[in-house]
Order: structure tokens, then C-alpha cells, then sequence
């Protein structure tokens, strides 16, 4: 049975997802913190954060240069400050600019956790 809080709502519920990017070098957001960009070897694409629905694919290489990458679909041409793979142990982990959501990846999967309030 739910309990209810002061105010009469209900407590937040964690979230988890699950991203299946193979070959993740470099990711990050846009200013707006809408979109996340991801670079693999194999390409770029773009996800909305308010689905965690892929938007936009360029199976071209774009490589991060000096801590940025080049946006596609929605955020084209924009330069994306970029979270790196540590190639040592095949992790990257960050936080959304927010805050609000945790971000894992390893193995081909980046996992998308938010902390409930």
C-alpha cells in the first residue's frame, strides 16, 4: 500500500535504463541538458533525456578532440563538452549536469540511474 507524504504525494521512484552502445569512447550533454551525445567507434547518436529514445544517428567517425565533440540531429553543429572512457579499466561514469541522474557504462551497456528525492 502507497504512504503518502506531507502535501499528499507519492514518493519518487527510482529509475533505471538501459542504453546498448557498443564501442562508447565519449559522452555528454548539450546546454539545455535535453539531449545526451554519445561516441563510439562506430559512429555518433543523440538521446532524448525525457525518453531515453535515440533521436539522431551519423554512423560517420567523430572522434572527441581536446575534451569536445560536434552534435548531430537536434544539436548539430553544437560543441558538447564530453566525458572520456578511462581506456585503463573500460569505465566511464558521470553525473548529468543536473545532477539528478548517474551514468555507468562498461561492456557495451550505459546504465542510467536516477536518485529519487
Amino acid at each position: 500500500m502507497w504512504q503518502t507524504l506531507a502535501l499528499g504525494r507519492c514518493p519518487a521512484q527510482q529509475m533505471t535504463k538501459h542504453l546498448f552502445i557498443g564501442g562508447l569512447v565519449a559522452a555528454g550533454f548539450d546546454s539545455s541538458g535535453k539531449y545526451l551525445l554519445a561516441v563510439s567507434h562506430s559512429g555518433r547518436g543523440v538521446f532524448f533525456t525525457g525518453s531515453w529514445q535515440r533521436v539522431a544517428r551519423d554512423n560517420a567517425l567523430a572522434y572527441p578532440s581536446e575534451g569536445s565533440a560536434v552534435g548531430i540531429g537536434p544539436i548539430e553543429g553544437q560543441s558538447i563538452a564530453v566525458h572520456e572512457i578511462d581506456y585503463d579499466t573500460g569505465i566511464l561514469c558521470f553525473l548529468s549536469p543536473d545532477g539528478n541522474y548517474s551514468f555507468y557504462y562498461e561492456s557495451g551497456t550505459l546504465t542510467v540511474t536516477n536518485e529519487p528525492a
